[in-house]
Order: structure tokens, then C-alpha cells, then sequence
């Protein structure tokens, strides 16, 4: 692969994470939605874009810039318990998701509780 090919691969990505992060922040400023409600939003439409078969071509398109955010953590809920179903029935639609996704929120728990060991919390003003 030529460093043309790397280098749209990277303009891919910037262009569909820049736009999903720029959506985001159009909410927050233009709506009364909160930033939790917009967070859970993006999860909801990466599993509905997925299962719809929408979210794959992005994901083969953009590369990290479709899988990072936060549509990416309901892209691969959704395409865990696609997995699990196939190899398990109707067990997988409830663990598929969860085993997907456990490498990932096993992290943020333990950089959570290393940060929270390491540097004291302040208070707002």
C-alpha cells in the first residue's frame, strides 16, 4: 500500500470522526439535551445503524474514525451479539454484547480507579 492510499485512509477517518464529534457539539449548543442523553444517543445509534447494516460500510470507510466513538461502542455491541446468536441462539442476544465490549470497559474501570488513586480530586468553584 503507497503512503497516497495510507494518507486517504487518514483524511477518512478525520472527516467521519470530525463529523460525528461535530454533530455532537451541535447538540450540546443548539438543543436542551444533556451531554448524558447525547452520549447514550450515539451508543443507541451505533447499535440501530449496525443493525440496520448501515454502520459496517462506515466502519470500511473511515476505519477508527467510525469505530472510536461513541457509535463505534454500539457498533460493536450490536455486531457482538450479532456473533453470539449466530453460534449461541437466543442466549448470545443476551451475553454477545457484553463479551465484545468487556476488554474495553474492563480498561476505562482500571484507568478509572488508577487515575482516582493518583491525582486528587478538586472541587468546582
Amino acid at each position: 500500500m503507497g503512503w497516497c492510499c495510507v494518507m486517504i485512509d487518514y483524511v477518512n477517518c478525520f472527516l467521519l470522526g470530525g463529523a460525528l464529534c461535530a454533530i455532537g457539539q451541535l447538540l450540546i449548543d443548539k438543543t436542551n439535551l444533556t451531554p448524558a442523553r447525547i452520549l447514550t444517543g450515539y451508543v443507541v445509534a451505533g447499535v440501530i445503524l449496525q443493525a440496520v447494516g448501515v454502520y459496517q460500510p462506515l466502519v470500511d470507510w473511515a476505519g477508527c474514525g467510525a469505530t472510536v466513538p461513541l457509535t463505534g461502542f454500539g457498533y460493536s455491541l450490536a455486531k457482538g451479539v450479532e456473533k453470539a446468536v449466530a453460534e449461541q441462539g437466543l442466549l448470545g442476544a443476551l451475553t454477545g454484547g457484553l463479551t465484545a465490549t468487556s476488554g474495553g470497559i474492563a480498561a476505562a474501570v482500571v484507568f478509572g480507579l488508577v487515575f482516582a488513586v493518583v491525582f486528587k480530586a478538586k472541587e468546582k468553584r
